[in-house]
């Protein structure tokens, strides 16, 4: 697979350090995060943390969807999550984009028509946040006890600034 031979040189390194053979999978720090894909976030290194530390769940926009949920769910349960983080950020596509002009974008890159799909624009990303915290906290399946936040991650400085 030439195509990925770099990748699994910098693997084989990796490997050669690699000191988590064994472990259960717990969040270590008892947090779990929900956060956008955008490669300029490093979601364990922005809060202090290091691989066996976090749930770490990534999508366009970092909005707490169904699939997230269920992962939040199981995360609280099941593997020792207590703090749940919602972070967004500063100059995402997802926010900086109507629904139409990403899927006009989708269709003229791709050449194919792209209408057909919900890809969950971000026309508010503080009323967003918000509203993905409330859909959290009021699943039945989490507990009152988990602390849960949003914050808004400035690509620029590093910071989060709490929103809710």
């Amino acid at each position: 697979m030439p195509d990925f031979d770099d990748l699994l040189a910098a693997n084989r390194s990796f490997a050669d350090s690699f000191d988590l053979a064994g472990f259960d999978g717990i969040a270590r720090a008892g947090v779990a995060m929900v956060t956008c894909m955008d490669s300029r976030i490093d979601p364990l290194n922005m809060i202090g943390l290091k691989a066996g530390d976090a749930k770490i769940l990534r999508n366009p926009g970092g909005r707490v969807t169904d699939q997230a949920l269920v992962a939040l769910v199981l995360g609280v349960n099941l593997l020792n999550v207590e703090r749940i983080l919602v972070v967004e950020h500063t100059r995402c596509a997802m926010a900086n984009s109507t629904e139409d002009e990403l899927k006009q974008r989708l269709t003229h890159e791709s050449g194919r028509d792209a209408d057909w799909m919900t890809l969950g624009a971000i026309t508010d990303q503080r009323r967003t946040i918000e509203a993905d915290v409330i859909r959290v906290k009021t699943h039945p399946l989490i507990s009152d006890s988990v602390a849960v936040g949003g914050f808004l991650y400035d690509v620029d400085s590093g910071l989060l600034e709490p929103v809710v």
